[in-house]
């Protein structure tokens, strides 16, 4: 099986891949080739960038928000009235739980007379005091504190302090952070970018087989990873010519011992207690079947503002500036990815439409995230039904804010749209791992209400025809399909990016290279950002990512907001559209490694708007004649101009 990351990798380094939006590699170099101890350590570097960036992330935002609530508490009551501050101080941490003490303190006052919200960790309390009096005699003298970080793993913890901006600076604010965070994002990745064996853990009773043959293959080393699949040891999926009555379902029951039988349509999934998979599957050939195949295990592979209606254009006032750059705070120094493929410029076309709803098919959203909650619509949770499709990994909540972070409401991050909503459809456990009839029920549902364009983070190398079925489902009635290729350097196809009905994403970093992870081959249709992405993550922070599943949202985005722009064209024209106006990367044309070449936000939905009153066939096929890709391209955008 595998891990379409959940990838949480930011940008590495103070801004060291901003760029100007207008910056783009004519001919980048020919994507490397890279051998397995190559991999992994080029997997290794990735990972490391990841959690430094996260650490500043972590940093950088609670600055921040240390040094708002300063300013607010100066507003409001010049630090004076101490049951207002304490209230103040309790709302904070409430809204931020990583914060496990927060302090107010008076220049003129010892540390013992501070206002304090929350205790100290009582695991490594002595060494975290001793941080605490630095930071009261540094903002004392009017000067930030930042500690260095002490414990270690899950155990983690870093000391702020912020002066207020009064003339004075007569207050300062302390925070203790409890940075779990790091040690969630390296165990994450470490499984998403497959540098440990998977399966690793007993949570699922599976086996690991080489894909196509079914035989038993041992997993001892991440690279056992590449072309083996994963299914439940004692379950099959199988879908009948004509569903069997009540008398036969009890016959079948009957002789396999069945714990356990599920429907999804004309599809039944089949849970016996002393059967393995290859004999239920000997068993189901003597019934009008269409096909019986192992149960799949899938993985990742990591101020509001006004909404807009699909018929709604913006105002002439409301256009942007030619050279706009919103306020989000972690927008100009971590989100490289951004201007790298035209978004700024693209939102000078359409910021996006409310009425065009994107359904995350993940682990679910942290639905109480600051700069996420306004943007989502209700969703579904397939893994427990009577719940919300809550985020307890971390992988989908930062999916959603690649695609739909607020934007400009100098917060955190900044999605590729403003107004198109999320729809947050739980497939995905705690482990970040959900079987085929999840994904397949949570593709129809997503589709059943509502989502014009769905992302799919996720994958497995098996050509599963019960997720086949809910693949077309969805692309018979008209939806865009996203998927990330995989994060395990191979040829091998995963599914479900290579279905045909589905538009597969392989991942490039900030020099337009191929990402060392990357999944290639013949089934890429078009590439995007997926190295040290930042976005939105669990409880109001913010990671950085690396993975395909980091890239797929940023087509997904794409695709809602060409769909905002022309919501007259139909999906596979709105593939068209994306692969068309693409940035030709490595050899000339269509490739293995870049499909089409990195997406370009502005080209496209300049091409899409230009659509409105023309059949969209009417842009150049250059899939039939790829070698004259670029000049006819060039030509044909001079013409819709």
């Amino acid at each position: 099986m595998w891990r379409y990351i959940s990838s949480f990798l930011i940008i590495m380094g103070l801004g060291m891949f901003v760029f100007s939006s207008q910056q783009h590699v004519e001919r980048p170099p020919q994507a490397e080739i890279y051998e397995a101890k190559q991999e992994v350590t080029a997997k290794e570097t990735i990972l490391k960038n990841d959690i430094q960036v996260t650490d500043e992330l972590c940093r950088t935002q609670c600055s921040l928000d240390l040094k708002q609530m300063s300013q607010d508490i100066m507003k409001h009551n010049a630090g004076n009235d101490k049951n207002m501050t304490a209230s103040m101080l309790h709302t904070m941490r409430t809204g931020h739980e990583k914060m496990d003490m927060l302090m107010w303190t008076k220049r003129s006052e010892p540390l013992e007379a501070g206002i304090q919200e929350g205790t100290l960790p009582s695991e490594i309390q002595e060494q975290v005091l001793a941080l605490v009096k630095a930071a009261k005699v540094s903002v004392d003298k009017g000067t930030p504190y930042q500690s260095p970080l002490i414990g270690n793993g899950s155990r983690s913890y870093f000391v702020l302090g912020v002066v207020s901006e009064d003339d004075n600076k007569s207050g300062s604010l302390i925070g203790v952070i409890h940075q779990d965070i790091l040690q969630h994002v390296t165990d994450h990745q470490l499984k998403n970018l497959r540098l440990e064996p998977y399966p690793k853990d007993n949570h699922w009773k599976t086996k690991s087989v080489e894909t196509g043959t079914l035989r038993e293959k041992v997993i001892d080393h991440p690279e056992d990873n590449q072309n083996t699949s994963h299914y439940h040891e004692n379950e099959v999926v199988v879908r009948f010519r004509q569903n069997p009555t009540q008398v036969q379902l009890a016959q079948i029951t009957r002789e396999i011992n069945a714990r356990s039988v599920r429907q999804l349509a004309s599809t039944y999934v089949f849970i016996a207690e002393g059967m393995e998979a290859k004999q239920l599957i000997d068993y189901f050939s003597k019934w009008n079947v269409d096909y019986v195949e192992p149960h799949y295990l899938y993985l990742t592979n990591d101020t509001i503002h006004e909404t807009k209606k699909m018929d709604q254009s913006p105002a002439v006032s409301d256009n942007l500036e030619a050279n706009f750059v919103p306020n989000d705070q972690l927008f100009k120094r971590y989100q490289w990815n951004l201007p790298l493929i035209e978004t700024t410029q693209g939102w000078q076309v359409t910021r996006g439409a409310e009425d065009v709803i994107v359904g995350v098919v993940d682990t679910g959203a942290d639905l109480n995230h600051q700069d996420l909650k306004d943007h989502l619509v209700q969703g579904y949770n397939v893994v427990e039904q009577n719940d919300t499709p809550d985020d307890d990994v971390g992988h989908g909540t930062h999916v959603t804010g690649v695609i739909s972070a607020v934007v400009n409401n100098n917060l955190g991050v900044a999605g590729m749209t403003w107004y198109n909503k999320v729809m947050p459809v739980k497939v995905l456990d705690q482990s970040g791992a959900g079987s085929t009839y999840s994904v397949a029920e949570g593709i129809i549902w997503a589709t059943d209400h509502g989502a014009k364009v769905i992302n799919m983070s996720l994958g497995n190398y098996a050509d599963s025809s019960f997720l086949h079925d809910a693949i077309r489902y969805a692309f018979d009635r008209d939806v865009v399909l996203i998927a990330a290729s995989g994060n395990d350097n191979t040829e091998q196809p995963g599914y479900p990016a290579a279905y045909p009905e589905v538009l597969a994403v392989a991942a490039t970093d900030a020099q337009n290279n191929r990402a060392s992870f990357s999944n290639y081959g013949d089934y890429i249709d078009v590439a995007a950002p997926g190295v040290n992405i930042a976005s939105t993550y669990l409880g109001n922070q913010y990671a950085a990512l690396s993975g395909t599943s980091m890239a797929s949202p940023h087509v997904t985005a794409l695709a809602a907001l060409i769909r905002s722009t022309n919501p007259n064209l139909k999906n596979t024209e709105v593939y068209d559209v994306i692969r068309q106006t693409a940035q030709d990367l490595g050899p000339a044309g269509k490739d293995n490694d870049f499909g089409y070449g990195i997406i370009d936000v502005v080209q496209a939905l300049q091409a899409a708007s230009n659509q409105k009153n023309r059949s969209v066939n009417t842009l150049p096929q250059f899939i039939s004649n790829p070698f004259e890709k670029i000049q006819q391209k060039l030509e044909w955008l001079r013409n819709m101009r």
